[in-house]
């Protein structure tokens, strides 16, 4: 069978996929390399009017630097401050 391995923005930001509940129909097309959430525009947006992002149960250390400081894997998921120190062009198409 066809795997998701990743999926961007995350839903730990308040990317799409923070709106999905259980239920929820999700349509996948590898061909258009896209997601569809089969659910109405009003009911994606009284869903968000209510979000509140997941609070970590720990921020320090190693933990607290990704979660404070890593770029989402569609811009390199790496850490911002090395934006522009060592070249962050992606070459090719990553995914």
């Amino acid at each position: 069978g066809t795997v998701v391995l990743h999926a961007a923005p995350e839903a730990a930001i308040g990317g799409p996929l923070a709106l999905v509940r259980s239920g929820d129909f999700i349509e996948l097309d590898v061909e258009a390399r896209k997601l569809h959430l089969d659910v109405s525009a009003q009911e994606l947006a009284r869903r968000r009017e209510s979000w509140l992002p997941p609070v970590p149960a720990m921020r320090g250390g190693y933990q607290g630097l990704y979660v404070d400081r890593v770029l989402q894997a569609d811009r390199g998921a790496d850490l911002d401050f090395l934006v522009g120190c060592r070249g962050h062009a992606i070459p090719r198409e990553s995914h």
